[in-house]
Parts: C-alpha cells; structure tokens; sequence
C-alpha cells in the first residue's frame, strides 16, 4: 500500500528510468531506495527498448504502462528525443509525465524537449549529493505535489 498526500494506493509507484549508463541506474536505484515511497523501478537502456517498453511488444508485453518515465537524452539508436516524441504521439500514453534527466545543457536540445512536450527538463549533477537532492526533489513534485492521472 502506498500512501501520497493522506490517499492510499494500492500498488507501488511505477517509473520507468531510460538511461544507457549504469553508474547513473545504480545512483538512481540507490537514491530511490532510501525514499519513504514504494517504487517499482524499470530500466530499459535505449529508445528501441523503451519504445517496446510502451508499446508493450516483446518481452513487455505484460509489463504495466509507468506513471512516470524519467529520460535520458543520449541513448543508442534511437534518441531520447525519438522516445519523446512517440510517447507524446500516441493518445493512450501521451498523458505519462515525462522527466527529461540528462547531461546535456544545450539549449536546442532543451528547446526541441519542450517543443515535444517533455514535463520538464533537468540537468544531472555531477557529484552523488547534488544527483541525491534532484532525484528526490523530482520524487517529491512528482508524487507529493502534482495530482497525477490514475
């Protein structure tokens, strides 16, 4: 059971984590493991498997749709842009907020991010503790703030 905002839930928090680079997963599981909140972590480590992912097609066909992907832009094959820009394509799922996490500071790429439109679009840190808080400043708008879709 899960509790946000005084309600309860009756399944984990389900977040799809789209990143090729494990240090940066074991950072992210690591950081999620030490919240108050139950999460059911995927990871998928490029476009290709995150679009099955949302296709659910392959070895995900009876995987549940996340309530939150969390993006990284430079991924193998197809792009974080590409995953992006099917998600908000497709009626069934465009309504999944998507949090693009990333390195890049470009400003096309934050551009062309909102102009798919991404939730939001945040730069990793560079060290654990600065990666620490905005992990857990995404997970407390995203799960103690915002009112999401059930």
């Amino acid at each position: 059971m899960v509790i946000i905002r005084g309600m309860e839930f009756p399944r984990p928090i389900r977040i799809l984590l789209i990143e090729d680079n494990p240090a940066e997963v074991r950072l992210a599981r690591e950081v999620f493991k030490g919240s108050s909140l139950t999460k059911d972590i995927t990871v998928v480590s490029n476009g290709e498997d995150a679009i099955m992912f949302l296709r659910k097609t392959g070895n995900f066909s009876e995987t549940p749709y996340p309530d939150l992907i969390l993006l990284d832009l430079k991924l193998p094959g197809k792009t974080g842009i590409d995953v992006l820009k099917y998600v908000k394509s497709d009626e069934s799922i465009n309504h999944i907020p998507i949090v693009v996490l990333t390195s890049s500071r470009d400003e096309g790429d934050i551009k062309e991010c909102y102009r798919h439109c991404a939730n939001c679009y945040v730069v990793k840190p560079t060290n654990f503790t600065q990666f620490k808080e905005i992990v857990k400043s995404i997970e407390d708008f995203w799960f103690s703030t915002v009112q999401l879709p059930a």
